[in-house]
């Protein structure tokens, strides 16, 4: 019944703000504290990638020590949101947030302090630690709290904060280091990244935990006969490797593989691949990240009512097959073809990011409450550690099949998505209660 109800409220209502208007105010104010975090998170990450190149040159760095940073990042941000889905059943959506949000925004300013490659590295580990955190406990949050009908475009909006402060990292980098010298300038970009801490006052003043965890944290405190024989009571991380969620838990974590995965074999490789072998100059410029940020932004948006309209599964297999294809259409490109580039840059974005905005409602709805930090946490992040040695494994293939042959075995990843989906259930439309 809840299924039908979905489905002719977002054909109603599809492409509207309608999903909006209907929150509570309490729910607003979730919504923008999970938005903003989101986007500052993505802000303090990515002002790394555009001033790597100074940050290279101040330290007197190789590629090798360069890329060492963003893997330790990466690696440790693996961590961060393991320990924050836990620690978001524990202690609550809310106060994970803060902590996560205070943490990533603290050691990027502290990143721009640093005096040594060694200071550095180990900044940019704990900023780690906060960055993989933050979506976790946000994602929670908003989803417990959306109405069932809207979760999906509720969880896209939000998710479409990534590209917001994409774009922001983009335009602060542009202004900066216009004006400054790049050994300053990257430094000015890691002290900029202490503004999200007055973030954390604001979820502090403003945003409640969700009735959702408030009922679970009751009956675990209460030990109730249900609590106990759900298992609630028990650790969350152990409660995933029970025979009830045992599966699950691998299946959806094979699915986000798949997705970052892909995601890190095109972003890491396909740059090299253009600029080397199909000699674009476009590559790399102030339009063609302009038109893959905006297309990743509607990808965002677009993912989470198609989230409610198709349902997850179905949206996430669309988006999987159509960035696989366009992983093939990006290889086949000629040599020269700038124009065909900027075209196809859209699309790229669109796909390759907006198969994301599926994974806070899906998770969320596949856990129950007792282990659902955990659960979100642990999938999300397992395959953030994993897809991010896909790049990897694509340098070693290159010497054997060549870098375009590769890069095709990134689409591969995605193909990890359709297998995990045939394991899942469809929960569009799903009520998310106390202990289940």
């Amino acid at each position: 019944m809840a299924e039908h109800s979905a489905t002719r409220s977002t054909e109603a209502g599809l492409f509207t703000l309608d999903w909006y208007r209907m929150l509570g105010s309490n729910a607003r104010h979730a919504f923008w504290a999970s938005f903003l975090g989101w986007a500052l998170d993505a802000f303090d990450y990515m002002v790394f990638s555009f001033a790597l190149g100074a940050i290279a040159a101040t330290f007197s760095l190789n590629k090798g020590q360069s890329g060492l940073i963003a893997t330790v990042t990466l690696v440790v941000s693996a961590f961060g949101g393991m320990l924050a889905g836990m620690l978001a059943d524990m202690i609550g959506r809310v106060r994970t947030l803060m902590i996560t949000v205070a943490v990533y925004s603290l050691f990027t300013f502290l990143s721009g302090l640093a005096q040594s490659y060694e200071q550095l590295l180990l900044f940019r580990a704990l900023q780690g630690l906060g960055f993989g955190g933050e979506w976790a406990a946000g994602a929670i949050l908003m989803a417990e709290i959306a109405n069932p009908e809207h979760r999906g475009r509720a969880l896209g909006a939000v998710q479409s904060a990534w590209a917001v402060g994409w774009g922001l990292a983009a335009i602060a980098y542009t202004v900066v280091f216009s004006l400054v010298d790049p050994s300053l300038g990257w430094r000015i970009l890691f002290w900029l990244g202490i503004i999200p801490a007055l973030l954390a006052l604001y979820i502090r003043a403003y945003v409640p935990e969700p009735e959702v965890f408030i009922e679970t944290r009751r009956a675990k405190q209460a030990r109730s006969r249900e609590a106990i024989q759900s298992g609630a009571t028990a650790n969350p991380l152990r409660q995933l490797f029970r025979r009830d969620l045992i599966g699950t838990t691998i299946a959806a974590s094979v699915l986000a593989v798949g997705a970052q995965g892909g995601y890190y074999s095109i972003f890491t490789w396909l740059p090299t691949y253009l600029k080397t072998e199909r000699h674009l100059s476009v590559v790399g410029t102030g339009a063609y990240t302009g038109v893959v940020i905006v297309g990743s932004f509607l990808g965002y948006v677009i993912s989470g009512y198609l989230n409610d309209w198709l349902g997850r599964k179905r949206t996430f297999a669309l988006y999987a097959v159509l960035s696989a294809i366009l992983i093939v259409l990006y290889v086949n490109i000629p040599a020269g073809a700038n124009s065909l580039l900027l075209v196809l840059g859209g699309p790229l974005g669109f796909c390759a990011s907006g198969i994301f905005s599926g994974f806070g409602s899906y998770l969320a709805e596949l856990f129950p409450s007792r282990a659902r930090g955990a659960g979100q946490g642990f999938a999300y992040n397992v395959g953030r550690a994993t897809g991010a040695f896909f790049p990897t494994l694509i340098g070693f293939l290159s010497a054997q099949v060549g870098l375009a042959g590769a890069i095709g075995f990134g689409a591969l990843a995605y193909a990890l998505c359709l297998i995990a989906l045939l394991f899942l259930p469809e929960t569009r439309g799903k009520a998310l209660v106390a202990v289940q």
